[in-house]
């Protein structure tokens, strides 16, 4: 993970008493919608030439505070000013017009034109015929991204360019919008951990040129590693604004679910049986092979490397998503063959995706349709589904899982993350698995739903199941597996024990040419 860089202390013009003004500020704001209340009196500064993270479980209130600050929503109380002065957005155009640009998890970039034409995409280069000077937007784009010290390029189509290179990409086009405010709404969730290296020197360069970043990210290191000052949410009020460097990740969680969450790896002791999983000389070509792995009964194994070293394929082939070359695969040790995820399914196997979104629920779909989908066709009868059963099934997920929602007809888009996450596993825990691949379980969740999702996968441990657990997180790889299994480059790279695991010989079974052994 990225280590602190030198603060900047980019000058800012001095408020008539002598302090400094700062760029953006809100006061006492407050939004409801109906009867809801999602913002109660929270007050935010942000202050040019700082990196101020905002932090806050899943319905703290952040998303609704970050669009006031983009004008997508207008308070129904408080004020916002800027360099000092009180200012109404009654648009996201006129919260760009204030120097204010807001860049999201995902990019909102048009794959088939170049990196200039989407820098300036809204505001394009043209001549008094009419016509676009693109070369002139290359040039403007390529010194644009010269000052964010990146090799990349205004030429370059953004068909193909890296998660990472996309975000550098909307950094520049705030910047060619002259933007003074950067908001930044979970940028890395979905970057490697070089890719979020990178993306942290462009950001402490922006800082150190004055311009104020709002960083929103449930990843603590990366608020320890990035920010001069934090602010804390919680049920939709303001708890705490701290420099950074006074408050340790206790404290951050603690404030932010209002209780101190002494075991947020909450991993209970389980009986280990004989092998449920065991799969040998497993291949793909382009993405794995030679991979041999058991799971027993109880055990957690966690799967480790980094991003791209090939751990999602792996489970993809054993789930039946993607096709084998070579190799074997045994439930209880017996041979099974798994051609298709209704295979693995009817042996025993349920596979919770890491694109939770696209692979993992149908988000128009409420609670009990897809708490229900896997078992479809045991469920219905005649072409008849047995609605009442469906029900069931998700009242019971509701109950047994803690699921907060408003009842089993709320549509599942409408769930927070780790709500979404719990549905998810409800669906493939209602088809009484006996192996459970989790793929990245936690990703995007904030730490109190963490901790609920650690405690319900030790939960199913001790009841039984054998769990392959895959995660960049290696605190969370740490504490929850009783085994780890590195993967470099389509390999194993390492097998270590709970005894012998730590962050240093993961990341270098993980990088190193020699394979570790336990």
């Amino acid at each position: 993970m990225p280590q602190p860089a030198g603060r900047g202390s980019a000058a800012r013009a001095p408020s008539a008493d002598g302090a400094h003004a700062p760029l953006l500020e809100v006061r006492g704001i407050a939004k409801r919608f109906g009867g809801v209340r999602a913002l109660e009196d929270v007050s935010l500064r942000l202050d040019g030439g700082q990196v101020h993270a905002l932090l806050g479980e899943n319905g703290a209130g952040k998303s609704t505070l970050i669009k006031v600050l983009a004008g997508v929503h207008r308070p129904d109380e408080g004020e916002l000013s800027i360099d000092g002065r009180s200012v109404e957005l009654h648009s996201p155009r006129a919260a760009q017009a204030q120097g204010i640009a807001t860049i999201y998890q995902h990019p909102a970039l048009f794959p088939d034109l170049d990196v200039a034409e989407n820098v300036f995409l809204g505001h394009t280069r043209s001549n008094r015929a009419g016509r676009l000077e693109k070369a002139a937007m290359r040039r403007e784009a390529d010194e644009i991204l010269a000052t964010l010290g990146v090799r990349l390029r205004g030429k370059v189509p953004v068909r193909g360019l890296s998660l990472a290179d996309q975000q550098v990409v909307e950094i520049a086009r705030a910047l060619s919008l002259h933007a003074r405010v950067l908001i930044m709404d979970e940028p890395t969730a979905s970057l490697s951990a070089p890719e979020v290296a990178r993306l942290f020197e462009v950001v402490r360069r922006l800082r150190d040129r004055g311009v104020a970043i709002l960083f929103i990210s449930h990843r603590l290191d990366e608020v320890a590693a990035l920010a001069d000052r934090v602010t804390i949410l919680r049920d939709g009020r303001h708890v705490l604004t701290r420099p950074a460097a006074e408050l340790e990740r206790s404290d951050l969680i603690a404030a932010m679910v209002g209780r101190r969450l002494d075991a947020l790896y909450p991993k209970a002791a389980a009986e280990i049986g004989a092998p449920v999983l065991t799969v040998r000389g497993l291949a793909r070509s382009g993405a794995f092979e030679g991979i041999d792995l058991d799971v027993r009964a109880g055990e957690i194994v966690g799967l480790a490397g980094l991003v791209g070293a090939g751990r999602t394929e792996i489970a993809r082939a054993i789930f039946g998503i993607d096709r084998l070359d070579a190799g074997t695969i045994e439930i209880d040790g017996t041979p099974v063959r798994i051609g298709s995820p209704a295979d693995a399914v009817a042996q025993g196997i349920a596979y919770v995706p890491e694109d939770r979104p696209h692979h993992g629920l149908i988000l128009t779909f409420d609670i009990t349709a897809n708490a229900s989908l896997p078992l479809l066709r045991r469920l219905g009868r005649h072409g008849l589904r047995n609605r009442p059963r469906e029900r069931q099934i998700a009242a019971e997920a509701i109950a047994d899982l803690r699921i907060r929602a408003a009842g089993a007809g709320q549509l599942t888009g409408s769930l927070s993350g780790g709500n979404q996450q719990k549905v998810v596993l409800a669906k493939w825990l209602a088809t009484s698995p006996r192996v459970l691949i989790l793929d990245e379980p936690t990703q995007g969740i904030d730490v109190g739903t963490k901790a609920e999702v650690h405690r319900l996968i030790s939960g199913l441990a001790q009841q039984g199941l054998a769990i392959l657990l895959i995660s960049s997180e290696l605190p969370e790889v740490l504490a929850m597996s009783d085994r780890i299994v590195v993967i470099r480059e389509g390999r194993v790279g390492g097998r270590l024990t709970r005894e012998q695991a730590t962050q240093e010989t993961i990341m270098h079974a993980a990088t190193s040419e020699v394979p570790l052994a336990a």
